[in-house]
């Protein structure tokens, strides 16, 4: 049980929309990401899913609205609603999400930038 640096666990890896897992709570993961431009449309059936904004602003796209989400401030993506994060001008964003263990990172969408595993760091 030590105090985890957010700053310092973002600056170990550089590759975006590829989350790394942080910490466990229960059956919870706290993963950290860097995001930049567009990710892909998908929802998640069973689990809802918690977005951090820790640097920079991001754009969460619903099929009927977008919410902005800025820096020091959460969404909540109620499970099973359609939801696509992004970024806007070639910003890169920190996020800090929280979600079940059993969550898969695109749902049942496969992409090139979905994950099977997230490293632990």
């Amino acid at each position: 049980m030590k105090p985890i640096n957010i700053k310092e666990k973002h600056s170990l890896f550089s590759k975006q929309w590829h989350p790394h897992q942080i910490a466990t709570v229960d059956t919870m993961q706290v993963l950290l990401a860097k995001v930049q431009g567009e990710f892909v449309w998908h929802s998640h059936d069973d689990e809802d899913e918690l977005f951090m904004v820790t640097k920079g602003t991001l754009y969460m796209q619903f099929r009927d609205r977008t919410e902005i989400v800025n820096e020091g401030e959460f969404i909540v993506v109620p499970k099973g609603v359609e939801h696509n994060p992004r970024t806007q001008d070639d910003e890169e964003v920190h996020l800090l999400l929280f979600e079940k263990l059993s969550t898969k990172h695109t749902g049942e969408v496969q992409h090139e930038k979905t994950q099977a595993e997230y490293p632990k760091i």
